[in-house]
């Protein structure tokens, strides 16, 4: 499952964030993200790469309200093309990126759940593979929603949880939004070397705090046993 995120800008950016995410700085930083929130998805539209705000929580088209939007922040990636609330989107292509700096795990110990935030050695942007829908609401206006779809973990985030995010590599960007085949191969979890985590203040755990204290590795823990210096 992923059912936190941060989005606050990339310290670097490759050539293909720079050509999907360009705008993903132009929105404003959150720390904190949480679902039913306004976040940038980038998805094509007419054959030319956008980035829009959609709302975390997938609303299918056929939905009478918006209520089903809190189940469907998270598409297993086995089941996406069957699932009666995300085949329709997956059929007809309305795939998205969902930009994120990090996102978020946590540990059960005795005194507590202790977060963890993963994020990419590099400090470069991750893109999460997404899918998105346009339900009509009641004042005859479209609300454009996105859920991200999980996969099995890795090694490195099964010792959290037995779902991860689908981290897509940057050369399947093109391939994921376009729509033309089935992308089934793409959803699977990323190599372990493409993440690394460390502990943060439990101020996380609320969806009320929201600052960039919230990424900031705690100074009373080393970092992650499996990773336990960031990489150079």
């Amino acid at each position: 499952m992923c059912g936190r995120y941060a989005l606050y800008g990339p310290k670097k950016r490759s050539r293909a964030q720079t050509e999907y995410l360009e705008r993903t700085g132009h929105f404003p930083p959150s720390w904190n993200v949480a679902p039913t929130q306004m976040q940038p998805i980038t998805r094509l539209h007419d054959g030319a790469i956008e980035q829009i705000t959609a709302r975390w929580g997938l609303i299918p088209h056929w939905a009478k309200d918006t209520k089903i939007g809190f189940k469907c922040i998270n598409a297993r990636a086995e089941t996406v093309a069957t699932s009666p609330s995300f085949r329709g989107a997956y059929k007809f292509g309305r795939r998205c990126l969902v930009p994120a700096s990090g996102f978020f795990e946590w540990e059960t110990r005795p005194d507590g759940k202790q977060p963890f935030y993963f994020t990419s050695p590099e400090g470069s942007l991750l893109a999460f593979a997404g899918l998105w829908d346009k339900w009509k609401q009641p004042d005859g206006t479209d609300l454009i929603s996105y859920t991200i779809i999980t996969t099995a973990p890795n090694q490195f985030v099964a010792r959290f949880h037995d779902r991860m995010p689908v981290v897509l590599d940057e050369r399947d960007y093109g391939r994921w939004l376009e729509g033309s085949d089935n992308p089934q191969d793409l959803l699977k979890a990323c190599h372990n070397e493409a993440l690394y985590n460390y502990p943060v203040s439990r101020q996380v755990n609320s969806v009320r705090n929201n600052d960039p204290s919230l990424v900031v590795p705690l100074e009373s823990e080393a970092v992650s046993a499996d990773h336990p210096a960031k990489p150079a």
